[in-house]
């Protein structure tokens, strides 16, 4: 059975200011979504699954329906408000869905396979597709998950600082937790450093990071719908409060419930969080264009 990709393009944007899930990076209007499925199905992916809101679900088909279809079986999930579905009798104001992981369990009666989950909005690069397509084919199970492990190195950028889920791995290549450092930032030296509590503390170029690129089962749906109540329960009056994914893996670590194994990969990462963030996303895909790792009109 051919692994599914499932695509989390649920998020609003705010702060890029449109809806640059299906924003156009490539030369022929290519958005980055069309760069991870390219990947995916050279990887041997058999299924794409967009996790978005009802509402965008025509854009979306509009985008990408015409050029994949034929190449790869798609499938739409829809994260919304509603929690009746996971047991929960209650109406929750909130400005948007509740989280990653939430979005992770809308999937829960459509996917019956083993699955990653990416971002809409990063390039990963074919070999980490190509590795977790092995992973979930040859070593997934219940209690066996993966993330991948960016080199920090690789994920960092040069107008300021960001947010990184800092790996912490054992002897075996297993992740043993994982820490949201929220400010990671290249100093004038080329040296990196994140800060905590006003202090600085060195980190080193290869020190591994999830960039939100995860393998499970179908397993992992069972596993956290209980959380995912326990969440909404000490959250329902805090708004802002999500249900990540790291969340769920932190506590399935601890608890021994499941291992992830960290998939490193030497690929360059890059993402758009800000409108200033495209014409180095359009220069990269250009030169990787260049170099023949794509071709210039992607699905011609």
């Amino acid at each position: 059975m051919k692994p599914t990709l499932l695509i989390l393009a649920a998020g609003m944007a705010s702060r890029y200011g449109s809806m640059k899930q299906v924003d156009g990076f490539g030369p022929n209007g290519e958005t980055i979504i069309d760069y991870s499925i390219y990947d995916a199905i050279k990887a041997g992916f058999g299924k794409v699954s967009f996790i978005i809101r009802e509402e965008f679900a025509e854009a979306f088909k509009e985008k990408f329906e015409p050029k994949l279809n034929g190449r790869v079986e798609t499938d739409y999930v829809f994260q919304s408000y509603d929690l009746k579905p996971f047991g929960i009798d209650k109406e929750i104001e909130r400005a948007k869905p509740w989280g990653t992981a939430h979005a992770v369990l809308a999937a829960r009666n459509q996917v019956k396979e083993p699955f990653c989950v990416i971002n809409a909005d990063d390039f990963y690069g074919y070999e980490a597709f190509a590795n977790m397509a092995q992973f979930l084919t040859n070593e997934a199970a219940g209690d066996k998950y993966s993330l991948v492990g960016y080199q920090i190195g690789k994920t960092l950028s040069d107008y300021g600082s960001v947010s990184r889920g800092v790996c912490k791995v054992d002897d075996g290549g297993n992740m043993v937790e994982i820490n949201e450092r929220t400010e990671v930032y290249f100093k004038d030296d080329g040296d990196i450093y994140y800060k905590e509590n006003g202090e600085e503390h060195q980190l080193s170029e290869d020190t591994r990071v999830s960039m939100n690129f995860w393998g499970f089962t179908p397993d992992i749906f069972g596993q956290s719908e209980e959380m995912f109540r326990e969440f909404v329960a000490a959250n329902e009056n805090n708004p802002k409060a999500e249900f990540f994914i790291p969340l769920v893996a932190d506590k399935l670590i601890k608890s021994g419930t499941a291992s992830f194994k960290v998939i490193p990969t030497s690929q360059k990462w890059f993402g758009v969080t800000y409108k200033e963030d495209k014409p180095i996303v359009q220069a990269s895909i250009s030169k990787l264009i260049e170099d023949g790792v794509y071709p210039e009109n992607l699905w011609a």
